[in-house]
């Protein structure tokens, strides 16, 4: 199973950005779909980004689409995330996940991902 440990979280004002960064360890990220999720109090957590296996092109929710952007190195075995135009409504524990099995219609649901980082936190002042 793949190891995760995310960095990057923080403190910012509302219009600036952040970008969180997942490193994997004890298998390729190759061989996992991955993305990042993210968790409000309160609130389920939610989809953010994301890339199956064999993707090119990565996914992402539409409250962050053209605001984020999500990365794969494959010989870093990393991912990252790149928030711009930050807004208060992003304050959240940010996750990133991997999925060693086929999920093609579900993607976007945490339940279909098994291996798990211990999260970031990212808060956006007003």
């Amino acid at each position: 199973q793949v190891q995760l440990v995310e960095s990057g979280g923080g403190l910012v004002q509302a219009g600036g950005s952040l970008r969180l960064a997942c490193a994997a360890s004890g298998r390729t990220i190759s061989s996992y779909t991955m993305g990042w999720f993210r968790q409000a109090p309160g609130k389920e957590r939610e989809f953010v980004a994301g890339i199956f296996r064999s993707g090119t092109y990565p996914r992402y929710s539409n409250s962050v689409k053209d605001r984020f952007t999500f990365s794969k190195d494959s010989a870093k075995n990393t991912v990252s995330l790149q928030m711009n135009n930050l807004k208060p409504e992003d304050t959240a524990v940010y996750y990133c996940a991997g999925a060693s099995r086929a999920i093609l219609s579900s993607q976007t649901r945490a339940d279909a991902y098994d291996a798990w980082g211990q999260g970031t936190q990212v808060t956006v002042s007003s």
